[in-house]
Parts: structure tokens; sequence; C-alpha cells
């Protein structure tokens, strides 16, 4: 299975972040998924949220209200919603309002690790987000004085700095080979991975990651730490907020 293959389904939003309609052919549907020959819909994973979306077929509309990762990437319709039948040609369109503010918000998170990792030396525990707020956890033993301020204004300062996000693949070994490529405290990627994407946030972060993200870190708008938590010892959760 190629990086950008997911079951019979062509992952188009993996090389192309931007895309927002597509047309596509109807393999297999039933009221629990419709499966696609090519999709711009992320499925989730990595913390961030499935798309949604609509597709359009014969003049009929099918909202999709998520995605499912099995044998196939199954586009799971709204409760009650006719599906289209396996050989339509549908025009699928991904919501987008909602993937910007999610590709805002995961790039966020990226500068977040960035920083944290930089000044701090600190690995990601974990995270989830949502449309422009979001929390990472850190291996953080203390907090120092003025924390949350000094993370909030190298953040911001990063954005400013209109940092250029790529996205590459590269052959396992290769990918490895990158120093601090895992930002995590724990390798995620399974051993079956042998082509791993790559999110570069040019001269502050470079991981592997499989999420959809802004081209700068301009596009990202202005990050606020919320909050700092104390979840355990060495355990240190960090509430986000994106503004425009």
């Amino acid at each position: 299975m190629t990086h950008d293959l997911h079951g019979r389904t062509r992952r188009l939003e993996l090389s192309d972040q931007a895309l927002r309609d597509f047309e596509a052919v109807v393999l297999d549907s039933s009221p629990e998924g419709v499966v696609l020959d090519r999709s711009a819909f992320y499925p989730g994973g990595g913390g961030q949220p499935a798309d949604h979306g609509v597709l359009i077929w014969q003049g009929v509309e099918t909202r999709i209200a998520g995605v499912r990762k099995g044998d196939d990437l199954y586009l799971i319709p709204a409760e009650g919603d006719p599906v289209p039948p396996p050989g339509t040609v549908v025009r699928a369109a991904v919501a987008d309002a909602r993937r910007s503010a999610l590709m805002r918000t995961h790039s966020g998170l990226h500068v977040l690790c960035g920083v944290v990792f930089r000044d701090y030396g600190c690995p990601v525990t974990g995270g989830n987000m949502d449309e422009l707020s979001a929390r990472m956890d850190f291996n953080l033993p203390e907090v120092p004085p003025g924390f949350k301020e000094a993370v909030e204004d190298a953040c911001n300062a990063e954005i400013a700095a209109d940092r250029r996000i790529d996205v590459r693949v590269l052959p396992r070994a290769e990918a490895f080979a990158l120093p601090d490529i895992i930002r995590t405290a724990t390798n995620l990627v399974p051993e079956s991975v042998q082509d791993v994407r790559i999110v570069d946030i040019v001269g502050l972060d470079t991981q592997a990651d499989g999420g959809t993200h802004v081209a700068s870190t301009k596009q990202i708008g202005r990050i606020r730490v919320a909050k700092v938590e104390s979840k355990g010892k060495g355990f240190r959760r960090l509430r986000i907020q994106i503004s425009d």
C-alpha cells in the first residue's frame, strides 16, 4: 500500500491540502458508509478530527458526518440521508470552514510542540484538537516562572516569522535518520509503515505526521496559551486557542 492509498481509495488531501472539491466514483455504499475511488476527506488521526462535507449526485445531496478507517475508507452519511449506489459519479465537497480551522489548529500545535521542545527539551505525551482550540500534554517535571507567557510569546514570534510549512514523504529509514523526528514520548509510527509523511515547519519543527496543515505559520493566526494544568508528576497540559 502506498502512502496515499487507503484500501481502494486514493487520498487526495495528503498531496493537496487546499483541495476542497473533487469528482469521484462510488465503489461501494450502504447507510454505514460510502467508499469512493478518490477522496479529499481527512479521516481523522493524530488528534485531528475527521472532515465533514457533502456528496452531490443526480440532483441529490448526501451529507457526510464523518469518516471511518477500516479495510477501506468509509464516508459516513448523516442519519437518514440517501446514499449513491455503486458506479455513481459524485461531486464531493469538504466543509471548508471546519477543515481550514482544523488545519490552522494542527499547525498551531506543531508550533507549540516545536517551541516547547526547543526551549525546554520536553517531549509530547498526548494531544487533541477541535476547531481553533486544542490541548497538548508534555513531560515537563517543573513549570518555570513565567512559562505560560514565555511560551505564548515564543509561539507568536514563530507565527510572525511566516515560516514555510513543507510536507514530503520519505522512506522509513531515511525519515528516522532525521534528528528528533518523533516528538512524542513513544514512537507511534507502526513498523508496517514504510513511507513516512514528514511535516516540516522550516527552521523550527520537523515531525512524522499524517494530518493536514496550512502552508505557512502566518496563516495560523494568533496563539493564546489559555491554561497550563498539572495532571500528575511531570505531566503538564497546555490548552491553546487560535484567533485571527
